[in-house]
């Protein structure tokens, strides 16, 4: 190479990072309005894809809600003469509910292996296919063996879906979109069990076989509209940066944004690329083992825990709610409909969140949140030591559980997306949130095998008791949150790379000055 193109290298090096810098400080300082504005299409990319997460979370409360469903138990359950009722025995309730959750775990792995090396589309396109021909399993299953295997099958679409949408959303959009759009998967989540909790709600009184068939049948009506659509969604710019097609990523990052903001789509690719050059020289690869080790090991722990907090703060008894209702002796009918009115409260609490996330941050919300969430069980098992005979104590112990629910969205549950979509680094993102799931799914299987041993009839029969077993789980949380849980609202992937480089503490992170363009702008006799 010559001088003169040496120098011509080194001076477009130099114009690269101010661009990059401009962009970043561009999008630090949008509000969220501007940010919609302009990126309108990175918007609504993104809910349309989330929107696949409705299908995970409409299953999750469909099969626990079949547990208080009489014609599936007198279907796959055994007559039991001490209720004088068919029941789904505790093993098989364990078996048919973790089904799901083991076929996640699987698709989970493999989605971060397929999508780094394919990108978010393709293997989205693929899952929407194969769950049309999983959920024929399920709904022809003429027996409970058979059903398990078309619930574990469907998991493996489904944990695709679950890690794909929040690390899509944090990809496509500036900033100050990036937590209302990952916490948006949430609230799909929310919509998903609402509308299950109304199907079953809706067949309550019925005592034929279609009372379970239809509601499985209803899962059909998602995956082939979402693969029409989906099919024309743009790729993440991110994914095209890490391969080294800049072109590309330029075409998406234009695809993505208002008319007005393409012409800046070069600037915003060469601050992906900086992000990406920074996270190269902290990282020495981009495998699952890469996230157990240096700064990384730090930002896969929280990760992991802000998702394995989800299930083991109460959601076994709380996120399906009716199957508790039941056995705290409130009437089916009124448990389906107060399972109904508690997720409606579950989905405007995720909306309320975004509120109260933009002003309180993710730390503080995600903090007190857990705390409040041990409050209310201890409260629940009190009220079942107390006055667990009494038709009041059975209504309170139901009530507390729908304040349960309206808290748990308010914080905990949105809020987990918006920290797990910020706190890995771009390059290890997908498997990051990918591991951060399969731990949320290690969880969910245990809570899901303790829960009905302590909750059926059949086995424990603690009954509102059992809120005291997950109400010192959440406290456990809560000590782990205050000590290692960081604030990541309004920080660019640059500034997280940093503070996590440089190793600030937890509770430090809101109020630390950082500048990711500082050792550039020195060279180059700039102030700072």
């Amino acid at each position: 190479m010559s001088v003169s193109d040496e120098v011509k290298t080194s001076a477009e090096h130099h114009e690269a990072i101010l661009e990059a810098k401009e962009a970043a400080n561009e999008e630090r300082q949008m509000t969220l309005l501007q940010a919609i504005r302009l990126y309108p299409k990175a918007v609504f990319w993104s809910v349309l894809l989330s929107t696949c997460i409705i299908m995970e979370g409409y299953d999750i409360v469909l099969m626990n809600s079949f547990w208080a469903q009489p014609a599936f138990s007198r279907r796959y359950g055994q007559f039991n003469a001490a209720t004088s009722s068919y029941q789904i025995s505790a093993t098989w309730q364990n078996a048919l509910g973790n089904a799901v959750t083991v076929g996640a775990i699987i698709g989970a792995f493999a989605n971060g292996w397929f999508v780094h090396r394919y990108g978010y589309r393709p293997v989205l396109l693929v899952s929407l296919l194969s769950i049309c021909g999983f959920v024929f399993i399920s709904f022809f299953a003429p027996n409970a063996p058979v059903l398990l295997v078309g619930q574990f099958l469907c998991g493996i679409p489904w944990g695709v879906f679950a890690t794909t949408a929040p690390a899509y959303a944090s990809e496509v959009c500036p900033t100050v979109l990036r937590g209302y759009l990952t916490v948006y998967v949430n609230l799909c989540w929310a919509l998903g069990q609402l509308i299950s909790a109304g199907v079953q709600s809706a067949f309550a009184n019925n005592d034929t076989q279609w009372a379970y068939r239809i509601p499985f049948a209803i899962q059909w009506a998602w995956p082939i509209p979402l693969f029409a659509i989906l099919s024309l969604a743009p790729e993440s710019p991110w994914f095209h940066v890490r391969t080294g097609d800049l072109g590309k990523a330029t075409r998406m990052v234009a695809r993505l944004s208002s008319p007005s903001k393409r012409k800046d789509a070069r600037k915003t690719v060469e601050m992906m690329v900086h992000t990406n050059d920074l996270e190269k020289s902290l990282e020495e690869n981009t495998s699952y083992v890469q996230c157990f080790k240096g700064i990384d090991r730090r930002r896969t722990e929280i990760a992991c825990m802000v998702f394995a907090a989800q299930p083991l703060c109460g959601s076994a008894m709380g996120g399906t709610p009716t199957y508790f209702f039941v056995q705290a002796g409130v009437p089916q009918a009124i448990s389906f409909k107060m399972s109904v009115g508690g997720l409606g409260i579950a989905s405007i609490g995720t909306i309320v969140s975004w509120v109260l996330m933009s002003y309180i941050g993710r730390r503080k919300l995600y903090l007190w949140g857990l705390g409040g969430l041990a409050a209310i069980l201890s409260i629940v098992g009190f009220i079942s030591v107390g006055a667990s005979r009494s038709s009041a104590g059975n209504y309170s112990q139901a009530a507390m559980m729908i304040v349960w629910l309206c808290v748990y969205y308010l914080t905990v549950g949105p809020i987990c997306y918006a920290i797990v979509g910020e706190v890995s680094s771009t390059r290890l993102r997908g498997k990051s949130i990918c591991l951060a799931r399969v731990v949320y799914y290690v969880a969910k299987i245990i809570s899901d095998v303790i829960n009905p041993y302590m909750l059926n009839p059949t086995a424990g029969n603690w009954k509102g008791k059992t809120a005291l077993f997950w109400s010192g789980c959440a406290f456990l949380f809560f000590i782990w949150a205050f000590f290692r849980l960081p604030e990541t609202k309004g920080r660019t992937y640059e500034e997280l790379d940093i503070m996590f480089a440089e190793g600030i503490p937890a509770r430090d992170f809101a109020d630390q000055v950082v500048d990711a363009y500082a050792e550039h702008d020195h060279a180059h006799g700039r102030r700072k």
